[in-house]
């Protein structure tokens, strides 16, 4: 295991000579963007609701818990390991087979492709808590936000924005990987694969076509509800709300059941004191199941290069107080 230092990977910045921000200016463009988050979120929204009604009519069985359960930690490690730990953050190097089913298991999360994503998690390190933050809850372009509005505009306001992340600026290297990229074109497929999956699984343990519209429903649809709102949790709540044990320059905090929630994410000021670190949970106490999944393929030899803190380095850190 290797040492996780302070820094990027090498390929964001340099900024200068492009525009780490491209504004859509065709109003088709835009109502498109707009129209797809929009329906995406109502549909997510709308699982969740359907299956409240159907827990108070006491219509859900230990199958449709499991593929929701099953589902959700699937796709959620392939967001906290997969899309960050791995693309974002280079936290560790991995076999192009783990490396492409990491991707997948994140795309099935609902939280955008994974070079989109890469782009603007990079964008937000970059600039976090600052102007130039694609999803800060303190400022909205170069507009500081008081509380409630900037939760809004970080948890979910900013997908509506006009302005999208520069890929080719924060994430050249994966645009460079043809690998990546064919996953990335294929986005939609890995999506709607997320959905197909708990229903087949449904109707072929019960047998029946009900089986396969409420395994598509808890373990798609409602499922998806979760996974997004776990990943949008992380760009507001834990930047607002929580403990921070290292004075870091944005104004990241640790959040116990995010973190819990999460498979890890929530321990984000722990990430922001150490970005190319494979391990969020700095303390014993602090449950991070990515990390763990992280060092199970470690021993399994089809990852390897994992990086973490030393104990000196944690503590060194603890004691340096930096402007925010």
């Amino acid at each position: 295991m290797t040492e996780a230092v302070e820094k990027l990977p090498e390929n964001p910045p340099p900024l200068s000579g492009k525009s780490p921000r491209i504004t859509l200016n065709n109003p088709r463009l835009v109502s498109i963007q707009r129209t797809r988050v929009l329906l995406f979120n109502l549909l997510a929204v709308g699982g969740c609701l359907g299956s409240l009604f159907l827990v108070w009519r006491g219509e859900v069985s230990a199958l449709d818990i499991g593929l929701l359960v099953g589902m959700y930690i699937l796709t959620m490690t392939g967001i906290t390991v997969g899309y960050h730990r791995y693309l974002a953050h280079k936290a560790f190097e991995a076999h192009p087979a783990v490396a492409a089913s990491l991707t997948v298991l994140g795309a099935m999360a609902g939280q955008g492709p994974p070079i989109y994503w890469v782009a603007n998690h990079r964008r937000h390190h970059q600039y976090s808590d600052q102007p130039g933050d694609p999803h800060s809850p303190h400022f909205q372009g170069e507009r500081a936000l008081k509380t409630l509005p900037g939760l809004w505009h970080a948890h979910l306001g900013w997908l509506f924005d006009k302005e999208i992340t520069n890929a080719s600026v924060f994430a050249k290297d994966l645009l460079k990987d043809p690998a990546i990229v064919k996953l990335n074109h294929r986005y939609m497929t890995w999506l709607i694969l997320g959905w197909v999956i708990p229903a087949l699984i449904g109707g072929i343990v019960t047998g029946t076509w009900w089986g396969l519209l409420s395994g598509f429903w808890w373990g798609g649809i409602t499922r998806l509800f979760l996974s997004m709102n776990g990943g949008y949790a992380i760009n507001s709540i834990t930047h607002v709300y929580g403990s921070r044990p290292f004075q870091t320059r944005e104004k990241s905090t640790n959040q116990m059941l995010v973190g819990v929630l999460t498979l890890g994410e929530g321990w984000h000021n722990n990430h922001h004191a150490f970005p190319n670190s494979a391990k969020f949970g700095l303390e014993w106490w602090q449950w991070d199941f990515g990390y763990w999944v992280i060092r199970a393929l470690e021993s399994g030899g089809v990852i390897w290069g994992v990086k973490a803190p030393s104990s000196e380095a944690i503590e060194a850190k603890k004691s340096t107080v930096q402007e925010v």
